[in-house]
């Protein structure tokens, strides 16, 4: 879809190191762009493989309008598919998940394999083609537990990022693990305002009194006393030493959020392992461990693994459970927000573990991010909104967010 004048002046017009003009938070001209230029043409994170274990089951994700059905097929490998019975274009499935031998149309019973292949068209000639209308595939990659999806026809190349993913993900075992809660949140802001939420720690201090005991990351080149320093390399040194012989890195090793995204070559995926402030071995609510060890892990000590994709997903794993997001456009000034928590495959609740201890640091964090996001959405509404400047001390990677938001929307 082309851009209009309209949209194309709005997005010319960006101040460098600003936020964005407030038409671009809420305008339903630039929601359906977003959804064209962005959502449809890169990589969206799905869910995880563990919530589709056997053949059959399956999980319904939308996309603005496109739902799409991702499925476990009967040779253990994940497809993706929109949720369009060819015939007349209903609906196939209105369940969010569940299991199915076949996908089965309610409206005239048009039947296909998991694979999606049409298999039974009643009431149509025998001169009919049924492999000409198999249902619409959509691109869908697994690493090590991880599913990501695309409705682009051509999407872009996922070897890096999957060999990245796979590479610090392998030891967290998500392909060993299950999901012990899933929150929906239905956060009333536009999707670009929860990503630089979750781009910047400046917010930090003032609004994540858990967090900050647990990292170092809400401490930024202004304001790292000689004492932070010192505790950080303190902190790096010692995960170093203990890590090495497990094949583990520190692969961020100062204060300030890893750098990301880089909009100039177009990163859109990142991962990294950093550690935690001393006495912290997970970031529960007093830093100690709350369920068995996942993964390959035989050490409570292996700091957090942070991984991010744009437009949709973030996750934060600690030793014993892991905590991933995932974000879906739910109109011009609403987002649909899942947060995962996962335990080993093998945990008990009850027995090997507790939801009180495993969620309250991840969903105290995240519900007091939605409702920043939320407040931020009401102000950039007001006639009186105008774009602000970034500092370059603690929101660089806001204003990377934004340079690259700007590149996918105006690129071909």
């Amino acid at each position: 879809m082309s851009l209009s004048p309209r949209v194309r002046s709005l997005l010319s017009s960006q101040p460098p190191h600003h936020t964005l003009a407030g038409e671009l938070y809420r305008d339903p001209e630039v929601y359906r762009a977003d959804l064209d230029r962005v959502w449809r043409r890169g990589w969206l994170f799905a869910g995880h493989g563990c919530e589709i274990p056997a053949a059959g089951d399956y999980f319904a994700m939308d996309v603005g309008a496109d739902s799409i059905l991702v499925v476990r097929s009967e040779t253990g490998e994940v497809r993706a598919m929109h949720n369009l019975c060819r015939h007349r274009g209903s609906l196939l499935c209105d369940e969010p998940c569940g299991r199915v031998k076949k996908w089965v149309c309610p409206y005239h019973r048009w039947a296909y394999d998991l694979d999606g292949r049409l298999i039974h068209s009643p009431a149509m000639p025998e001169s009919f083609d049924r492999s000409q209308y198999g249902l619409r595939t959509v691109q869908v990659r697994e690493v090590e537990g991880l599913i990501f999806v695309s409705l682009a026809a051509c999407p872009p190349d996922f070897t890096e990022a999957g060999e990245m993913f796979g590479a610090l993900a392998r030891p967290q075992g998500f392909r060993k693990a299950k999901i012990a809660k899933i929150v929906d949140y239905h956060v009333k802001a536009n999707w670009k305002l929860v990503w630089e939420n979750n781009r910047e720690c400046f917010h930090c201090n003032a609004n994540h009194p858990q967090y900050i005991k647990a990292n170092f990351d809400h401490y930024n080149a202004d304001d790292t006393s000689p004492q932070i320093r010192a505790e950080m390399e303190t902190a790096v040194k010692r995960s170093e030493a203990r890590w090495a012989a497990t094949g583990l890195a520190v692969s961020h090793k100062q204060t300030g959020m890893t750098t990301f995204p880089d909009a100039e070559r177009n990163i859109w995926f990142s991962a990294n392992r950093t550690a935690l402030v001393e006495g912290y071995l997970s970031e529960t609510m007093d830093g100690r461990q709350v369920a068995p060890l996942m993964g390959d892990y035989r050490d409570a000590d292996v700091g957090t693994l942070r991984m991010r994709a744009l437009p949709n997903f973030w996750n934060h794993s600690s030793c014993d459970h892991a905590v991933s997001t995932r974000l879906l456009p739910a109109g011009p000034e609403a987002t649909a927000v899942r947060v995962y928590w996962l335990v080993d495959e093998k945990a008990q609740e009850g027995r090997d573990y507790e939801l009180s201890a495993v969620m309250p640091f991840w969903q105290l964090t995240s519900e007091q991010d939605w409702v920043i996001c939320e407040r931020q959405q009401r102000g950039i509404n007001s006639s009186a909104y105008a774009p602000g400047p970034y500092s370059p001390y603690k929101e660089y990677n806001v204003d990377a967010f934004i340079r690259w938001y700007l590149k996918q929307m105006e690129s071909k």
